[in-house]
């Protein structure tokens, strides 16, 4: 009899991972529990043949599992992205990338076992038309993403330094004496990123930078 694929279990909560990798082994499933700190240095190396990783979404130190899927998937693992998160659109990302599916953490705890052990089985998590409607969501925030870089690209390098300073909570006076111009050069130049960011106020500029991390 053909022993069945490995399943490899990435998780930085380690009991978390220990549990389901128990579990899945009381279901007749080979499962490992390993920690992100283990598994990432090896996330190309050639994965055994049929494995599967079942990998958290959120992998701590800022690490977001849903942007390794590509890799994982070149280097032959099939995936299925654990998580808690609610953030469907990070999960479409993985999906559209490869992924076979998602398992909630916030499901049941059998119901989880079940999952994974159907994955380990090569039986489908989702169906077609939720992953075509998945897949829909991930190519919308690419082209969100994409409209928003196009509109960052419009400006002018005084006008990203301005964005910083509002986005600091600096008034436009305060700007001004730091660049040493005149305040109404200051709103000239707000007016222009206004229009270039294609919002309508300083407080929208603010959020737009903070979310952007500039």
């Amino acid at each position: 009899m053909t022993p069945a694929p490995p399943v490899v279990i990435v998780d930085d909560h380690s009991l978390v991972a220990g549990a389901l990798a128990l579990a899945l082994h009381a279901r007749g499933v080979a499962a490992t529990a390993v920690s992100p700190e283990e598994f990432l240095p090896r996330l190309d190396d050639p994965a055994p043949p049929g494995a599967l990783v079942l990998l958290d979404l959120d992998l701590g130190d800022g690490v977001d599992g849903a942007v390794l899927v590509p890799r994982l998937r070149r280097a032959g693992w099939r995936v299925v992205l654990v998580t808690g998160s609610q953030d469907e659109t990070r999960i479409a990302v993985g999906i559209a990338a490869g992924a076979m599916g998602r398992i909630h953490k916030s499901a049941p705890f059998d119901d989880l076992v079940t999952a994974a052990v159907r994955a380990a089985q090569g039986r489908p998590l989702i169906s077609e038309g939720e992953r075509s409607r998945l897949e829909a969501l991930a190519s919308s925030s690419d082209a969100e993403q994409r409209l928003q870089r196009e509109r960052w690209d419009r400006l002018t390098p005084r006008e990203r330094q301005i964005v910083d300073r509002i986005a600091a909570g600096k008034r436009p006076t305060a700007i001004a004496e730091e660049f040493v111009v005149s305040v109404a050069t200051v709103r000239t130049q707000i007016r222009s990123i206004l229009s270039k960011l294609e919002v309508r106020s300083q407080l929208e500029v603010a959020a737009l930078a903070r979310a952007r991390g500039g």
